[in-house]
């Protein structure tokens, strides 16, 4: 049996105009290579937004229902703890697609996300806190998939939910969150380490963080496709291919690496500017790295150090480059604490968050500050705020009204946990 594991669509990404369709393209190559395969494994963010626009919604269609339209991989249902969609079940006379929805498309309790309403339309079975065990050729493999959820609870939706490997079976528990060390922002710790991770499991694959890698934990193999497409702008993004991985059962197992052919490449540089010829050391660069063999104009993001350099130097430079490459500056001039807000509002806004998760961070981070203690969910208190429930509020922070067990098995509920 041969998996196709691919992650961070993030369809409807774009960071300038010029770079509308890459999620489109990229995802595409991506589907279209994972044809090959008897299964394909979808780890969450496929979409962008929580709530993709029209347009978005069109072109993801095109590509997420080639599986569909592909003859019958002979692949069996064998039990499922959760019940199968009448229209979700088609998927499997295909090319069957499992997937688990990402921190993009999380949405509020009685709403439906994005990858659910995919599953309504039968092209894919979604899966969180579910396990589903399928088998072709006497290979029984058995999914077990926990959707994204917000960083602070997913330890203890985690081992709430307890997943158990099925016996007999070549176990793959699919996850979509932080893993420490392996920690995708600064704006939301994760609270699951790598000792928190269930025991017994063959392979633990891992959506959000956007770099591949593939690591062995104690027995375990654990992998992260990566996303197919650039989002972060990082220097860590510019050191690894955009691809997904195929997995292969057949006397043991075979692992590897697919890299996307027409991706656009990203390249990260730091430049140290001197006093003179500031301009002319950027523009070095920039056609230094446009001399490759590229086939797309580049994304190049030059962190200026040293001597500032004027905006309209800068802004020079992107129209004499226009059409040739993307550039995107970042100066390194202000002061250490400046430097660290500019971060964290760079960082909320390359992750596209909607206004309401970014005003539920900015408020995390000024109360974090202020030294407020954390026991109590600072979601509800931006809710509160929103409402105008301002003396609600100041009890809350103040400590005069106690509502941690409270908030705690309300927000566990609404990510798919029982209080038992």
């Amino acid at each position: 049996m041969k998996l196709a594991v691919l992650s961070d669509f993030h369809f409807g990404f774009a960071f300038t105009p010029e770079l509308e369709e890459d999620s489109f393209e990229n995802a595409d190559e991506a589907m279209e290579k994972a044809l090959k395969a008897d299964l394909i494994l979808l780890l969450g963010d496929i979409f962008d937004s929580r709530v993709p626009k029209t347009q978005t919604w069109a072109k993801a269609m095109k590509i997420l229902v080639k599986p569909l339209l592909e003859e019958d991989r002979g692949v069996k249902l064998i039990s499922s703890t959760k019940e199968l969609k009448k229209a979700s079940v088609r998927t499997l006379s295909h090319l069957p697609v499992i997937a688990i929805h990402g921190t993009h498309e999380r949405r509020g309790r009685g709403e439906l996300n994005a990858v659910e309403v995919l599953e309504n339309a039968g092209l894919l079975i979604h899966l969180h806190c579910h396990t589903i065990v399928l088998e072709k050729d006497g290979i029984k493999i058995a999914i077990h998939g926990m959707s994204g959820v917000p960083e602070r609870f997913a330890k203890d939706i985690l081992k709430q939910w307890n997943p158990q490997p099925v016996e007999n079976c070549f176990n793959i528990l699919l996850l979509h969150q932080s893993i420490n060390p392996y920690i995708y922002s600064p704006l939301e710790p994760p609270s699951i380490s790598i000792s928190d991770l269930p025991k017994g499991f063959d392979l633990i694959l891992d959506g959000h963080v956007h770099q591949n890698a593939q690591e062995k934990i104690n027995g375990t193999t654990l992998i992260f496709p990566g996303s197919t497409v650039v989002t972060q702008f990082e220097k860590s993004e510019s050191e690894v291919e955009k691809g997904f991985y195929f997995i292969e059962l057949k006397d043991g197992i075979k692992i590897e690496f697919c890299p996307l052919q027409k991706a656009r490449k990203f390249f990260y540089e730091e430049i140290q500017l001197k006093e003179s010829f500031k301009k002319e050391q950027i523009e070095s660069k920039i056609k230094e790295i446009l001399s490759k063999n590229l086939t797309k104009p580049p994304i190049i993001r030059i962190k200026l150090k040293g001597s500032e350099i004027l905006d309209k130097e800068l802004n020079n430079l992107e129209k004499i480059f226009a059409g040739k490459a993307i550039l995107i500056f970042a100066k390194d001039f202000e002061s250490r604490e400046v430097e660290k807000k500019a971060e964290f509002l760079r960082a909320l806004r390359e992750q596209r968050l909607s206004v309401e998760d970014i005003g539920i961070e900015i408020l995390r981070k000024n109360l974090e500050e202020l030294n407020f203690s954390f026991s109590f969910d600072y979601e509800q208190i931006f809710r509160l705020l929103s409402e105008g429930e301002v003396e609600k509020t100041l009890q809350i922070l103040l400590g005069e009204q106690k509502t941690l067990e409270g908030i705690l098995i309300k927000s566990l509920k609404e990510f798919g946990v029982k209080n038992d």
